[in-house]
């Protein structure tokens, strides 16, 4: 048979089997007077083979050097097996692809403006398994600009279980039946206000717009529950913090916008 018959046959292009040809994965048996390769069945069993193995996610250079060479059941079994674990791998990946791509969808369509940066911060935060990654459609330019400047993807993530970490304690705290003013309770409060001052990196003007975020009723569906057990301990230990040091810092904010 020529290249183009074994290409019609076989449902690939004679390019193809050139490659094949130049790469020493299968050779011609034979060639013409005028210099065309020819094929025999043999050749054809050969490259079904290859095209098998192919379809598998084995490289050419896998099937010619590894596999095709073996005589031994059990190395096959081995190189499949190993092959078997990268393809699981792959399928692992891409299922994980296409959670965050339909998750992604669902937050384009609530946004109310075209925003790649966003975009690209949600899919950051779908990839740090950041179940508040829904949040950052409501930040503002400004203040998502703050946090790029502030957290790379490991410090944000020790950032995020940090906050996790004392939302549960507060749950915790006013599960027992702690008082806010209580030694306890400040030492909470003082651990939870430097969390935000770390946040906020001493820029009091991103408090309001915190606030308006935690008023939003995208916050109420998704974390309301959580979020108002944890208040109900956060909010009074904070303002015994707050009154022991004679600070206000939502106030002093507010006469800084006056002036």
């Amino acid at each position: 048979m020529t290249a183009g018959e074994v290409a019609r046959k076989m449902d690939i292009t004679v390019r193809t089997l050139q490659y094949y040809h130049r790469e020493g994965l299968l050779s011609p048996s034979a060639f013409s007077q005028g210099g065309r390769r020819l094929y025999t069945d043999k050749d054809i069993v050969k490259l079904h083979q290859i095209l098998s193995l192919k379809h598998l996610g084995f490289s050419l250079d896998d099937i010619k050097n590894r596999l095709i060479p073996l005589d031994d059941p059990l190395e096959v079994a081995d190189i499949l097996e190993e092959q078997a674990g990268m393809l699981r791998e792959k399928i692992e990946g891409l299922s994980k692809a296409l959670a965050e791509l339909e998750t992604l969808r669902g937050e384009v369509l609530k946004m109310q403006s075209v925003d790649f940066k966003k975009y690209a911060d949600i899919i950051v935060n779908l990839q740090m398994k950041n179940d508040f990654y829904w949040m950052l459609k409501h930040f503002d330019s400004e203040t998502l600009d703050h946090i790029r400047s502030r957290f790379d993807r490991d410090s944000g993530i020790a950032f995020l279980q940090r906050f996790i970490r004392l939302q549960e304690e507060a749950i915790s705290l006013g599960s027992e039946g702690v008082w806010p003013k209580s030694e306890r309770g400040q030492e909470f409060a003082r651990n939870y206000w430097n969390m935000i001052t770390e946040f906020t990196g001493g820029n009091l003007s991103l408090l309001p717009k915190l606030m308006e975020i935690r008023q939003n009723e995208e916050f109420d569906q998704e974390w309301g529950p959580n979020q108002a057990q944890a208040d109900a301990f956060i909010e009074p230990a904070l303002e015994a913090y707050f009154s022991r040091l004679g600070m206000d810092p939502f106030q002093e904010k507010s006469s800084e916008k006056d002036r």
